[in-house]
């Protein structure tokens, strides 16, 4: 079976654990999806990243951020550039989710980054997800 949207899978896994209050949830292991990965842990989304080997096949285990009580930080996640429809935004551009409360996250010349560190460092680029 082919995956036509590997990024939105990886959301959607991590939507579905946060609902179902899993400590940890799987995912296959890219470097696009390790950095996005990095960038939710920054952002305090997910507590711990780490790389498994299941034989010749490499996963990431992310271990989601839970309060006091017992509810996931991230409680929503939204796939923004899909492979039929890319966007693009520049520095002056770049959207607040939930006005700030929530994290854009960005593909740009220098990386994948939340959209905070790309208007810090005054560049644009692709936005990939919201989540808040």
């Amino acid at each position: 079976m082919t995956m036509s949207d590997p990024m939105a899978d990886m959301f959607t896994r991590i939507r579905n654990a946060a609902s179902a209050r899993h400590e940890n949830v799987r995912i296959p292991a890219s470097n696009a999806k390790r950095a996005v990965a990095g960038v939710l842990r920054e952002e305090g989304f997910i507590r711990d990243v780490q790389e498994v080997e299941d034989g010749p096949r490499k996963f990431l285990e992310l271990e989601i951020t839970y309060g006091e009580d017992r509810k996931a930080l991230l409680s929503g996640i939204r796939r923004v550039s899909r492979p039929g429809l890319r966007v693009y935004v520049n520095k002056q551009e770049i959207p607040r989710v939930f006005g700030g409360l929530g994290v854009a996250v960005m593909s740009t010349s220098q990386g994948v980054m939340s959209g905070r560190e790309a208007w810090r460092r005054k560049i644009g680029g692709e936005v990939l997800c919201y989540v808040w």
